[in-house]
């Protein structure tokens, strides 16, 4: 008991923090994640993408939100199983758009994005 109300606020403190550097400057990660957006437009069928922001500073906070909203309420124990299941949907695009080792031209670059990758998610 005592270490789910240490470990909990621990773990969603990350979540929680980028969820609100996110939030307050998403330009850099927008302006990552327009490749990516760019081409689940192509794959996804129309009837996702007619439901997605066109902008993607829209989609960035809208994750920013997710994650502090499911983070305060993990670090809370407040629906623990279904915030962790929020947060750990939330990592999926953040992952695979901001730690792209595999599309890394620089051997030192590689290492760190996939040494982030792995960090991302193990989380």
């Amino acid at each position: 008991m005592i270490v789910r109300r240490l470990a909990r606020p621990m773990l969603a403190s990350i979540f929680i923090a980028g969820g609100v550097d996110a939030l307050r400057n998403p330009a850099p990660r927008a302006n990552a994640a327009q490749p990516a957006l760019d081409q689940a437009v192509n794959v996804l069928p129309a009837s996702v993408t007619d439901r997605l922001p066109s902008n993607p500073e829209t989609l960035i906070q809208l994750n920013a939100a997710v994650q502090i909203g499911a983070g305060a309420l993990f670090a809370l124990g407040k629906a623990p199983r279904l915030s962790a299941l929020a947060l750990a949907g939330s990592l999926i695009p953040t992952t695979a758009v901001g730690h792209d080792f595999w599309n890394a031209q620089d051997a030192e670059t590689r290492s760190k994005q996939r040494t982030e990758f792995i960090k991302s998610v193990s989380l």
